[in-house]
């Protein structure tokens, strides 16, 4: 019959501990929130290996009565609450009183603190469960908390800790959450001897925000603000052109404390709805007040999840106060320079906060249209022109990735095999050799452009050679042989051609997306991706976390052509990237990259992160649904399909092309 025990206090604490303490980063956030409730204007994070081997925390708050030190490590104990009425009216950002007992159980702690009207400190240390006498010491008035050897005596705990580079990278971002919280305190961060941040106090909210995120972010802020008898929103939300592609950069306030609340970034996402490409995120920084009797801040021991009383009253009013400032913002839109291989669409300096890049002009809005009011009117708009010269250039490539040179200027051609030297026909990495000239001996004969009306989305014949389709014995069908492919576009998406069997209706940029991948695969396996050398490194300002990440897989970012170096701080040098981005901007790119990186979870395995980074590169240098195509550009496609395997599917799953045989064509058109 199994006994019940009561358990020890020591392993009540350490339970305690692994809920509240996941990390060291979990440690600051605990001992911030306890200066900021002692009213400190001063705090000061020092921090070494990551948290793992020290942590410092100091702030010139109340302090803590001598006789009550002990007690302050005891389980369960508080000056915040009471009563059990007085947690239903939460006005603090601590008030469970097992943070500092479960620190001090699983690391050796040092608490020193003076209140004003003492003449000295009192330290005392504690190491597990065993305490130490009080004694005095020389402080100012305040609290110094000193944690070294987290986890020591939980090893298990400590074996799943990552690097100092990541770790301190969670240290950061619980610092940031803290300091964009509470703008009217001075806080510094050192790691590792290194002051990291030194925030003076201020009231300009965005002058923290930029401290932290720089320019990019703080020149792209659209300022919101609404209050009524429920709520009281300020703060802001960023220019559509600025996005990511996760809710990372997604800053939630509730009465000071950050928090994460599915509903609310829904409510978010709602009001950028029709102003954001698809897989991209909104950007905010908001601060929400609300009467603590309304909401419950208790449903989890880390006191990010909340729970509202009216969660559909909150809901509503975020998503009116950001699309009502949307709607009543005169919205300039400029087109980046297309020269410019760093322009990205996003704001500069002087640029007016609001503005987005709409196809490849500027456009005027009047202050009381909106910008998908706008859209709407402009429905007759021709579509941007991926391609604007009709005949193609003697060199280079085009901004699809085909080569450009030795491609007739009409009609289809016939390729061989693959060129000397290991380059392919048609398309090809952007820095690698171009396809050799076709002869005139290599360009069908039998035309049948006559056949096509004057003014069709294509010149290119319907009828003509084999696509190189054959059957497998379970139905399905493969590529094969190198014969020319002929077809033709239709709605700037989806290539159409045939083969004896019946029809193929090709997507084409899920067919370049795979083409592309294998052969970024070949030439990362080979060693051999093309890469754009700078002339003159860029710099990058990254989060925290991104910066952490970028210098942990610097190897790994180098095998697919990004070349960087710590530059201090949160910023790195880039150096190299892959020339087949050579179209986009590196900055963007690389933080995309890392994105990808940092999405991989806890456990990331090296090989998958390199075929998602591959993947996510192939998907950024392909021909995009409406991008138009000019004929040879569409052989050029059709003619690589045959040449590497599995191009039935795009990297994603996603199938690039259907088939439709004869006899299903005549079912359909009731022939049979």
């Amino acid at each position: 019959m199994p006994i019940i025990r009561q358990l020890p206090v020591s392993l009540v604490n350490k339970i305690a501990a692994g809920e509240v303490i996941e990390r060291p980063a979990s440690v600051v956030k605990e001992m911030l929130e306890n200066s900021i409730d002692a009213g400190s204007n001063l705090i000061e994070v020092m921090v070494s290996g990551g948290g793992l081997e020290l942590l410092r925390i100091s702030d010139n708050g109340c302090g803590i009565e001598p006789e009550q030190l002990e007690l302050a490590l005891a389980p369960h104990a508080t000056s915040k609450l009471a009563d059990s009425e007085d947690l239903f009216d939460v006005r603090t950002l601590g008030f469970r009183g097992e943070a500092l007992a479960s620190i001090a159980e699983i690391s050796h702690m040092t608490l020193r603190s003076r209140v004003a009207s003492s003449d000295s400190g009192y330290e005392l240390r504690a190491q597990g469960s065993d305490r130490e006498a009080i004694k005095p010491c020389a402080m100012n008035v305040g609290t110094t908390i000193e944690v070294r050897h987290l986890f020591f005596n939980t090893p298990v705990r400590r074996k799943f800790m990552k690097t100092p580079s990541t770790e301190m990278g969670h240290v950061v971002e619980a610092f940031t959450r803290i300091a964009l919280a509470f703008p009217s305190v001075h806080m510094i961060l050192s790691s590792n001897e290194r002051v990291q941040y030194d925030l003076p106090p201020t009231n300009r909210w965005s002058e923290r925000i930029r401290a932290f995120f720089g320019d990019e972010i703080a020149d792209a802020l659209i300022c919101v603000e609404h209050e009524d008898e429920k709520v009281k929103v300020r703060g802001y939300v960023a220019d559509p052109s600025v996005s990511r592609s996760n809710n990372r950069m997604q800053y939630l306030f509730l009465n000071g404390r950050y928090i994460r609340d599915r509903a609310l970034q829904h409510a978010l996402s709602e009001a950028y709805r029709g102003l954001l490409m698809v897989g991209r995120l909104p950007i905010c920084f908001l601060q929400m007040q609300i009467d603590p009797k309304t909401v419950d801040v208790n449903v989890h021991p880390t006191k990010v999840e909340v729970r509202f009383e009216d969660s559909g009253a909150i809901y509503s009013r975020l998503l009116h106060t950001i699309r009502h400032r949307f709607l009543t913002s005169n919205l300039v839109a400029k087109a980046p320079n297309a020269g410019d291989p760093n322009s990205a669409g996003s704001p500069t300096q002087g640029q007016a906060i609001g503005s987005q890049a709409i196809g490849n002009r500027t456009v005027e809005l009047e202050s009381n249209t909106s910008l998908m009011d706008w859209a709407r009117s402009q429905q007759n708009v021709p579509s941007f022109q991926p391609f604007p010269n009709a005949g193609l250039s003697t060199a280079g490539f085009s901004p699809a990735g085909f080569p450009t040179a030795g491609f007739p200027t009409g009609g289809a051609y016939r390729s061989g095999n693959p060129l000397p030297g290991g380059s392919l026909p048609g398309v090809s990495l952007p820095g690698s050799a171009s396809a050799i000239p076709l002869s005139d001996s290599q360009v069908p004969s039998s035309s049948l452009a006559d056949r096509v009306p004057e003014g069709s989305a294509s010149s290119m014949p319907f009828e003509g050679p084999s696509v190189g389709l054959s059957n497998r014995s379970d139905g399905s069908h493969e590529w094969f042989g190198s014969t020319p492919a002929i077809g033709f576009q239709i709605h700037n998406r989806y290539l159409v051609t045939q083969d004896e069997a019946g029809m193929v209706i090709i997507d084409q940029h899920a067919l370049h997306e795979r083409i592309l991948f294998e052969q970024i695969k070949t030439k990362v396996l080979s060693r051999s991706l093309d890469r754009q050398r700078m002339l003159m490194p860029a710099t990058v300002q990254l989060t925290s976390s991104e910066a952490a990440m970028a210098i942990e897989s610097k190897a790994m970012l180098a095998e697919i052509g990004f070349e960087i170096e710590s530059f201090g701080g949160d910023t790195v040098l880039l150096s190299a990237y892959p020339s087949i981005l050579s179209k986009r901007a590196p900055e963007e790119m690389l933080r995309t990259v890392l994105e990808a990186l940092m999405s991989g979870g806890k456990k990331v395995n090296a090989q998958d992160v390199l075929d998602e980074m591959m993947n996510m590169m192939a998907c950024k240098a392909a021909i995009k649904a409406g991008d138009r195509l000019s004929d040879p550009e569409i052989s050029a496609l059709l003619e690589q399909r045959h040449l590497y395997h599995d191009t039935q599917y795009c990297p994603h799953g996603r199938p690039t092309a259907l088939f439709f045989s004869k006899e299903q064509l005549d079912k359909m058109f009731k022939r049979i």
